[in-house]
């Protein structure tokens, strides 16, 4: 019926619509028919994390994938891209590693397959191996997309304790710093940063907003706050590096952060081992994940073959290699996956630069997930058109 209805519209003179359809390709093999060649996009920083299982995978699998082909972009820029692509009735995009920010987009502008339920036999009792809260977060997936990575995010404030004696305790005390030191706080944009949308989405629950998952009807005192505090901000980076490197020159004293991109960038010596931490009174941990989403447009080998990778993600064994050099921290997504099962190197540098308050802060503190994709955007949105217009660079 709706193909026929496609058909009456097309002879009606309608612009023709070479998007694929959101539905998986056709009967879909359990094992490609022949090996594939697979073109991986990563938006997330996502394969710091996982490149080591896919690459394990390949070596292991060789019926199944015959080569990968690695490119990273923005969040921002990878919608565009696949349009662009599936406008020609095909993707050459075959899978992609996101976190919320780039699933929000891609699942707002249907531009990815729906997995699940249609694939649960392949994901064998998932939700159920899923730490609790990686599985909560997997619910923002919409059945899009497959958690391979999660970590409690933030919001930390993270600063140089040479310049900053006695760090902020609370949002109101942030707010009469940042007053006090105009042009020393700063956070990247929340649409392309993880601790700049950890940041925005935090304040509500440290302010005591109406409705902390309503960025529309339910952010008034964070959106009033944001604007007080962007008065002291000189201005936004677009990505959260560069936020890294003016901590670490002294541009700025104190930064927005997160578990993982305060500990990886003292491992790689972007920012010196001597930065602290604090929260805030109110603390709650947003959460955070990177997906694997499969563009619509790709075929069913290829689906097969993406299919096949993300369960052996999934896997225990593999999930350690997420602990990483704490870019994500912790990193797996499985409950179950301890530090004590990761690589030897991965061991070594969390106890050489992790921090033993992160446990505790993890096992005390509420856990909430990232808002939803439509609240996310929307959030950004605002945020783009309130808060850093005109600051944003």
């Amino acid at each position: 019926m709706a193909m026929a209805a496609a058909l009456v519209v097309g002879a009606c003179g309608a612009p023709e619509d070479n998007t694929p359809s959101a539905d998986a390709p056709g009967e879909v093999p359990d094992r490609p028919s022949a090996p594939v060649e697979l073109n991986i996009l990563d938006v997330a920083g996502n394969l710091q994390l996982t490149q080591g299982m896919i690459d394990e995978f390949v070596a292991e699998n060789p019926d199944i994938v015959s080569k990968v082909n690695y490119t990273k972009a923005t969040a921002p820029e990878m919608p565009g891209k696949l349009q662009a692509e599936q406008r020609g009735g095909t993707s050459q995009t075959h899978l992609v590693l996101t976190g919320t920010d780039g699933l929000a987009s891609v699942i707002e502008q249907e531009l990815v397959l729906t997995l699940l339920p249609e694939f649960d036999a392949r994901f064998p009792s998932l939700e159920e191996n899923y730490l609790p809260a990686a599985a909560d977060m997997h619910a923002l997936a919409q059945g899009q997309g497959i958690t391979v990575t999660f970590y409690p995010s933030g919001p930390l404030l993270e600063y140089d304790p040479e310049t900053v004696s006695d760090p902020p305790g609370s949002a109101e005390e942030l707010l009469t710093w940042a007053k006090a030191n105009p042009g020393k706080f700063q956070y990247a944009q929340p649409a392309n940063s993880g601790p700049g949308r950890t940041f925005i989405m935090g304040l509500p629950y440290l302010l005591g907003d109406s409705d902390p998952k309503d960025p529309v009807n339910g952010w008034d005192k964070t959106w009033a706050y944001l604007a007080e505090l962007g008065k002291y901000v000189d201005y936004y980076p677009t990505g959260t590096t560069d936020t890294m490197k003016n901590l670490a020159n002294g541009t700025v004293s104190m930064v927005a952060t997160t578990t993982g991109w305060d500990i990886n960038p003292r491992v790689l010596g972007t920012v010196p081992a001597r930065m602290s931490v604090a929260t805030m009174e109110g603390f709650h941990w947003v959460t955070d994940a990177h997906y694997a989403v499969v563009p619509r447009g790709v075929s069913p080998d290829v689906l097969s073959a993406d299919l096949a990778l993300m369960r052996w993600m999934l896997r225990p064994e593999q999930q350690a290699k997420a602990f990483d050099s704490g870019y994500f921290y912790p990193g797996p997504a499985v409950d179950g996956v301890t530090l004590e099962m990761a690589p030897e190197e991965s061991r070594k540098v969390i106890e050489e630069f992790g921090r033993d308050e992160y446990d505790e802060l993890i096992a005390d503190n509420p856990q909430e997930t990232s808002l939803p994709a439509p609240a996310q955007v929307a959030a950004f949105q605002r945020w783009d058109r309130e808060i850093g217009s005109g600051k944003t660079r």
